[in-house]
């Protein structure tokens, strides 16, 4: 059933190994670097009580009320529900947030996609997906995946270095298997579990390997260590921070020494046939709400830049206008590719209703590939003041306080109070450390740019077009198109899907 917030901050109590800034953190739930986002996925609970959005945030399945989040798609309307849901949960929270469960637990859908190929290795293991799916369903757990790992030499298998540059298997137990290693995983600190797997395929052609292994990890296993990089919240005042110290999702080298994994949480193991099917599919339904996340950064880029236009009186110029529609193309691009993914959907080897693969892919690659020029557009828009102009201190300060209502106040709709606001959150979504960190993130985090290009390549229909040529050319009959999508385990595919070199996914 659906859990409340304090349910959620109830079960990261665990004595979890939390280290930040060299120390070990007696309690993640109020932690300074932790509590935002504890507090954040807290919130996003207790949505599914309020009377007010319990109905975008849940759906009725068997008699039970679940996290819409988590039910198995089936048809349109699931996805719009998902979608609507996303989008209440950002408006509410007032900002965007990446890992929060919603967005990972697709994942497990892609291999429930394959239980053919885990029945080949052992009907346990297809068992073990259908089970973990309803258990998220019915526990409502915070959900993530643990993808990339430390690499080490990537010129060298890793038999011929450290081999827990990977992880990998160490022993077999009658209790389950013995795992070594580590991965890199955004909010792993504070979550409750994650599917955790293979990035680098680089077993070569062998059809068995200790590293070819996939499981749901306890997050309080004994055993396991996260190692936190500094969070940006504390790092300036909220005033003059406002994302920072409230959306810093806090990255962690995870550090697995010898934890044991029992069998029932083993949903591959091996077997490189797994590890290559789940690295090409990962992404099948996960990307939908990580570009919709996409999808509310436009939002908040737009809006920030149309209210600066507003403020200054350039909205009517057409040159201010241009570069407005600019964001808007960027915007709705995004939004026509989700809203033809659902439309056009595709039915699954299990049932499932998936976007549509080609359009989805083709929306993240838009998404992802231009927030860059989207982000300097914005800055443009913005002007100069972002970056010149002093901290709410100066705002408040007597001596400065006159001064700073004399040239940030523009009308008496815009006192200088509200302009600094403003300029004081386009600093932070621009040009702050924590904006250069999102825009890393979302440019590596479900995989590096020629991933994601290999992800159209294997997906577009490409006999569309090689049929239209022949007839137009009027090509003989003897030239025939193969067929349109390349074959999954070609060896180019697992090259471009062979490595994830940032934290997550």
């Amino acid at each position: 059933m659906i859990r409340t917030g304090e349910e959620y901050k109830d079960s990261i109590r665990d004595n979890r190994e939390v280290y930040v800034n060299g120390e070990k953190v007696k309690d993640v739930t109020s932690h300074p670097q932790f509590k935002p986002l504890v507090d954040i996925r807290a919130r996003i609970y207790d949505m599914q009580h309020d009377p007010a959005t319990k109905d975008v945030m849940t759906v009725a399945q068997d008699g039970e009320v679940n996290a819409v989040g988590n039910a198995l798609p089936m048809t349109q309307d699931d996805w719009w529900a998902k979608r609507r849901a996303t989008d209440t949960m950002m408006e509410t929270i007032g900002g965007v947030v990446t890992r929060v469960g919603d967005e990972t637990v697709g994942e497990m859908w892609s291999l429930y996609d394959g239980q053919d190929v885990l029945a080949e290795i052992d009907s346990q293991f297809a068992d073990n997906i259908r089970t973990h799916i309803h258990k998220v369903l019915k526990a409502d757990p915070f959900h993530v995946s643990a993808n990339t790992d430390p690499k080490g030499d990537r010129s060298k298998p890793p038999q011929e270095q450290d081999p827990d540059m990977l992880l990998h298997v160490v022993k077999e137990t009658d209790a389950g298997i013995v795992v070594r290693g580590a991965k890199y995983e955004t909010a792993a600190a504070y979550a409750n579990q994650a599917f955790t797997k293979p990035t680098i395929a680089n077993w070569g052609n062998e059809a068995l390997s200790d590293y070819a292994v996939g499981f749901i990890c306890d997050l309080g296993s004994p055993g396991l260590k996260f190692i936190c990089r500094t969070g940006f919240a504390g790092r300036g005042p909220e005033v003059d921070y406002p994302l920072s110290n409230n959306f810093d999702e806090v990255d962690a080298l995870v550090i697995f020494d010898n934890v044991l994994i029992p069998w029932e949480n083993v949903l591959f193991y091996r077997h490189t046939r797994a590890a290559a099917f789940i690295r090409q599919t990962l992404h099948r339904y996960s990307a939908f709400a990580f570009v919709q996340r996409n999808l509310k950064l436009a939002d908040m880029m737009i809006g920030t830049a149309l209210f600066n236009a507003r403020q200054t009186g350039l909205d009517k110029q057409p040159a201010v206008q241009e570069k407005l529609a600019t964001l808007a193309v960027y915007r709705e691009g995004i939004n026509a590719h989700l809203t033809g993914a659902i439309a056009l959907g595709e039915r699954s080897p299990a049932g499932l209703l998936m976007p549509n693969q080609s359009l989805l892919y083709t929306g993240r690659v838009l998404a992802c590939s231009q927030l860059h020029e989207m982000m300097h557009l914005t800055r443009e828009l913005c002007g100069g003041q972002i970056c010149v102009t002093p901290d709410a201190a100066a705002f408040e300060a007597e001596e400065t306080k006159p001064w700073m209502e004399k040239f940030y106040s523009i009308n008496e709709d815009w006192v200088a109070d509200d302009r600094r606001k403003l300029l004081a959150f386009a600093r932070d979504m621009l040009n702050s450390d924590y904006a250069g960190h999102r825009l890393t993130f979302q440019l590596f985090a479900q995989s590096p740019p020629f991933a994601h290009l290999a992800a159209v390549y294997r997906n577009f229909d490409w006999d569309g077009p090689l049929d239209f040529v022949k007839k137009a050319a009027g090509l003989s009959d003897r030239v025939r198109p193969e067929s349109g999508r390349p074959a999954g385990d070609s060896a180019v595919v697992q090259w471009f899907e062979s490595e994830t070199p940032m934290a997550a996914e």
